[in-house]
Parts: structure tokens; sequence; C-alpha cells
């Protein structure tokens, strides 16, 4: 079982569950989920390899799905970002009858060509022996990785009192062609779904819209203006905005 934050809301409102991104945790997502949780109960989930959830040899979107249809009985909402949007689709694919509604946060079904290697690099990089603050880490990953953001983002996986970092790296590395693929699946889901985009983000693409239809024949497409991929880090308002009112 996940570990996960719950934000008890209004018990007769559907329940959200919330799949963060590659990387992230469950408290990416903790002042979300706190402002949307009078309404409803939220889940927010540390995926598998994640944060303080338990650790897995595959790291595929079948299992992801699986993972997280045991967090709340039917039916619920689920709000995925990224690698967790790829998640939360491949559940609503399998378990059509217990998705509600599905918000898919900057990513689409499909493979993507880039990589996000030099970010375990950067981490594995870190001489943890070496660090007694967290800004200790953020020195020696200043020449690997010069984005202040991407280090901030990452630094918060670093459990600097025991010296590790709270992802498995290995796996992450050895799954990175799973991660960023997505698998066939003859399977649709009729229910409502949002695909909502950064606009300065190009995850998202105008080509990306019939395989996105064929899979999830209601989805509605939106963008969020001056957001990139972490649109819910940039524009957090907006964000929840948008997404309590696809969801009421």
């Amino acid at each position: 079982m996940l570990n996960t934050d719950i934000y008890e809301g209004d018990p007769d409102s559907t329940p959200v569950v919330i799949a963060h991104g590659l990387f992230g945790s469950a408290r990416n997502w903790r002042a979300i989920a706190k402002r949307m949780s009078p309404a409803r109960t939220v889940i927010a989930a540390d995926m598998r390899n994640h944060g303080e959830s338990p650790w897995f040899e595959t790291h595929s979107y079948p299992d992801m799905a699986e993972d997280l249809a045991e967090l709340s009985p039917a039916p619920i909402d689920v709000i995925g970002h990224s690698m967790g949007g790829k998640a939360s689709m491949m559940l609503a694919l399998r378990h059509p009858s217990r998705v509600r509604r599905l918000v898919v946060a900057d990513i689409a079904p499909v493979g993507y060509r880039h990589t996000q290697l030099p970010m375990i690099d950067a981490m594995e990089a870190v001489d943890l022996s070496r660090v007694e603050a967290r800004s200790d880490a953020d020195r020696q990953m200043q020449t690997v990785t010069p984005e202040a953001g991407v280090r901030a983002f990452l630094l918060q996986s670093l459990d600097v009192k025991n010296k590790q970092w709270r992802l498995n790296l290995g796996v992450l590395r050895r799954q990175m062609d799973l991660i960023m693929g997505f698998p066939k699946i003859g399977a649709r889901f009729e229910g409502p779904a949002l695909f909502l985009s950064g606009a300065d983000s190009d995850y998202v693409r105008s080509e990306h819209r019939e395989c996105i239809k064929d899979l999830f024949p209601q989805a509605k497409f939106a963008k969020l203006t001056s957001a990139g991929h972490w649109l819910h880090a940039d524009k957090p308002r907006e964000f929840q905005a948008a997404v309590e009112v696809f969801l009421c």
C-alpha cells in the first residue's frame, strides 16, 4: 500500500486521489490538497519508489495504476501530473468503473523521446557523506544542475538526517524507458476527462489530441497561461480553480 497524506473533507462528496510526477511526492501537493479538502476528502499519494512508499523492482504504469486502485473505495476522482497523469490514465482505462472524473496535468498518453536520466545522474553524484544540510547538497549539484528551481525540487526528496534519497534511483534509472513511454491498451475511458496543460509547456501538443480522444472520447482541453510543465506550482490558485470547476 502506498504512503498517503489524507485531508478529511465532506464525506458525502467523491474523494480525490492525487498522483504526483517523477521525482515528486505527496508533500508537493500539500497546499492544494489542504485548500480542496473542506469540500471533499483528498488523498495525496507517494507513488511507488518515491517518498515514504515502498520500493519495488518495477515501475510500470499498470503497476502504478493498481497501486492507486487500492487507495480508496470506488468511485473516486483522480488528479495526476506527468508520470502520475499517465498512471491515472492507466487506472481509468483498466478500471473505468472506479473513476468518476479524471484530471490529467500536462502529459499525454504517448511515448516521449527525452529522458530524465540527467536528474538521476545529478542526484547520484552527490557525496552524501559530506551533506550536513540541504544547502551542502545544493552546492554540490550546481555544476551539474544549474537551474535553482530544478535543484530545489529534487532536494525535497533528500533525507538529510539519514543521508539518503527518498527515491529508488536504481529502479527509476532501469525503468526510465517505461516511464517515458506509455503501453498500448485496448480500452477506453468513457467518463469525463480534463487535460489541463501549461501554456508554456510542449508536453501536450496538438498532434496528441487524436490519440487522447481515441482513449478518452469525452476529453476536454484547457491551458493555464504563464505556466510550464509544473503548472500546479507555477499557478496553484488557477490550477485549483480549473480543477474544482471540472470536478463539481
